[in-house]
Formats: C-alpha cells, structure tokens, sequence
C-alpha cells in the first residue's frame, strides 16, 4: 500500500485498493471488504492511523482471524515458528 500511495493515491484509496476493491471485483462485496453486521470478520487492528501514514499499516497490534484473535505475542510466536520451518525445510 506504501507503493501506492507514492504512486499516487491517497491512503483513503489504497486501502480501498486493498479492501472493498477485490471483494467487488471477487463480486464478494456481501461477504469480505468491509467491516459490517453479518461479513466475514477477518480484521487487521492497527496501532496507528494508516490514513495519516499508510506505513501505519505495519504497526498491527492483533489480527482477528476465523473468529480468533491472535495478538501481538501470538502474532511474533508464530511468525518465529514460521522462521524455525522454513530454515529446517531449506536444510
């Protein structure tokens, strides 16, 4: 979204770019792109405002995802495991 946004477009816009955009063009706009009563509740909770500075959009705090959420200790253990994986799979 950072490209974008140097590209050209406002933060407003990339993150619609990144959000209501595909949903409409998956024609899933019922289901995924925004967050409203009924939707898939699959969210990003940021620690700043990414529409003062869209790089805001890599300070997440938690992910609520299939209904779990998984916050910032949650979020580092796994991607550490993620690390150990990788590594032993390239050896």
């Amino acid at each position: 979204m950072e490209l974008l946004v140097k590209g050209g477009l406002s933060p407003v816009e990339a993150l619609r770019t990144a959000t209501i955009n595909p949903a409409r063009y998956l024609k899933r706009e019922n289901e995924i792109g925004t967050i409203e009563s009924g939707k898939i509740a699959d969210l990003i909770l940021l620690n700043a405002n990414p529409l003062q500075d869209i790089s805001n959009t890599q300070n997440i705090e938690a992910v609520m995802f299939q209904g779990h959420l998984l916050n910032r200790s949650k979020l580092d253990k796994m991607l550490l495991q993620l690390k150990k994986d990788a590594e032993n799979w390239s050896d």
